[in-house]
């Protein structure tokens, strides 16, 4: 397995940690979402283009999160 750095390689993700977003379903596979934990910080990338992932902090992720569902 390879790692994908996150932030400019400051943190490392597994790339068996990726999950894909539970609204990606076969039919629209090509426009998935991933998201993995790397210590204090999230990576979201586009599934179509994983050596770019964004990264935020985790409290960042989970108000937006929160946000979302709300």
């Amino acid at each position: 397995m390879s790692t994908v750095p996150i932030v400019s390689g400051v943190s490392t993700v597994d790339s068996g940690e990726w999950r894909k977003s539970s609204r990606s379903t076969a039919a629209t596979n090509a426009n998935c979402v991933e998201v993995a934990r790397a210590g204090g910080s999230v990576g979201v990338r586009d599934s179509k283009n994983p050596a770019t992932p964004l990264s935020f902090p985790a409290a960042r992720w989970a108000a937006f999160l929160r946000g979302v569902r709300s």
